[in-house]
């Protein structure tokens, strides 16, 4: 286990760019080309692959090519938990939207044959663009601040807005009963990668399930949107495509949106963990808005009176967050981590579980 408590990360820098691909994730480049070839309309090789610094689950590369440059994402190797690293379910739910005019990147296939590379994986466009992985945005102007928070605003209010029967996406997952499902999910998923006992995290599975609220309506939910999962305009507040669909499926809206709003109430980690915080920020003289303007604009956005229950909400998005960073802990043991900071999130499960447990008391657990 990486030792977390003498290092310090700058998110911006040690989640930007590419490196080369670690030994236990390459895989022989000429076979993919061959393959590519042959099942990518206008892909011409050789090509070249680089990791991803950035992401924490399923391992992405850049493939620079005679045709183009393309991204691959793929399973990690070796001992998963169940039901994680869906590419397949990624795969299906960008063509879908991608069809539908929504800023994803355009898919070009998903190959199940695990001979290729190792895993099965899909391939898309790489999109050249800014990504941010600290929500103060450095380097950018006031009002560019305000515009870039306003089109992220806009882009998870159209992406809850969609009617996903249309969009064939009837079947993607259980419209009813997604945070109670969520719940039980992570507390699993949290067990099976225990590394030590935290009082908080054993109140919140008993509580969290007695206390979740009717669902609030359905819809396609991204399950990890935030800033860092967005590839912006090089120069302009606009969104190219929301990236890392792995936990996407069909559910309550307002469980995906709150886990969005995290970013004003998460706890700041000088080891990079969970997601970027606003904590402590003058939000006004950087130009971002306060979470209260930001939760009217969304409500204004999907015709909603405003949220009931956000206490419930952060506490089951705090407690959901920390499983899957306990999860990283436990591929760190496993040996199937992507990330070579994801030893570093051991320090962040502990604050989590804290936050929620005090929403969760918020929300009237004793």
């Amino acid at each position: 286990m990486t030792d977390a408590s003498d290092k310090t990360i700058d998110r911006q820098e040690a989640f930007s760019g590419t490196k080369p691909v670690d030994q236990a994730l390459a895989f022989d480049e000429a076979k993919l080309s061959a393959w590519l070839e042959a099942n990518v309309k206008g892909f011409r090789g050789p090509l070249t692959a680089r990791q991803f610094r950035g992401g924490q689950s399923n391992p992405t590369y850049r493939i620079d090519a005679a045709s183009g440059a393309y991204v691959l994402r793929r399973k990690p190797p070796g001992k998963l938990l169940p039901s994680a690293h869906a590419v397949d379910r990624e795969y299906k739910v960008i063509s879908a939207l991608h069809q539908a005019g929504f800023p994803v990147a355009k898919p070009h296939v998903l190959c199940e044959d695990e001979d290729v590379v190792g895993t099965m994986f899909y391939l898309m466009d790489c999109v050249e663009g800014r990504v941010f992985w600290v929500p103060d945005l450095p380097g950018c102007e006031t009002a560019e601040r305000g515009a870039i928070y306003d089109v992220m605003n806009e882009t998870i209010a159209r992406l809850h807005s969609f009617d996903f029967e249309a969009l064939g996406l009837g079947d993607f997952g259980r419209p009813s009963g997604y945070v109670a499902r969520q719940i039980k999910r992570w507390s699993q998923q949290y067990r099976a990668s225990q590394t030590s006992e935290l009082a908080e995290m054993e109140k919140l599975m008993e509580w969290l399930p007695g206390a979740t609220p009717a669902d609030s309506g359905a819809a396609i939910v991204h399950g990890d949107f935030r800033l860092d999962n967005m590839i912006l305009h090089p120069r302009e507040p606009k969104v190219l495509a929301v990236l890392d669909w792995e936990l996407a499926t069909l559910g309550d809206p307002l469980g995906d949106f709150t886990y969005h709003l995290m970013q004003w109430q998460m706890p700041p980690s000088r080891f990079g963990g969970g997601t970027g915080s606003l904590v402590g920020l003058d939000l006004a003289a950087l130009g971002i808005p306060s979470m209260e303007a930001y939760v009217a604009r969304y409500c204004e956005r999907t015709g909603r009176g405003g949220i009931d229950d956000l206490d419930f909400y952060f506490a089951y998005n705090f407690f959901r967050l920390a499983a899957i960073l306990q999860g990283i802990i436990g591929r760190v043991r496993d040996g199937t981590a992507t990330n070579e900071n994801a030893g570093a999130m051991e320090s962040q499960v502990r604050p989590l579980a804290e936050t929620a447990w005090q929403f969760a008391q918020k929300a009237g657990a004793r």
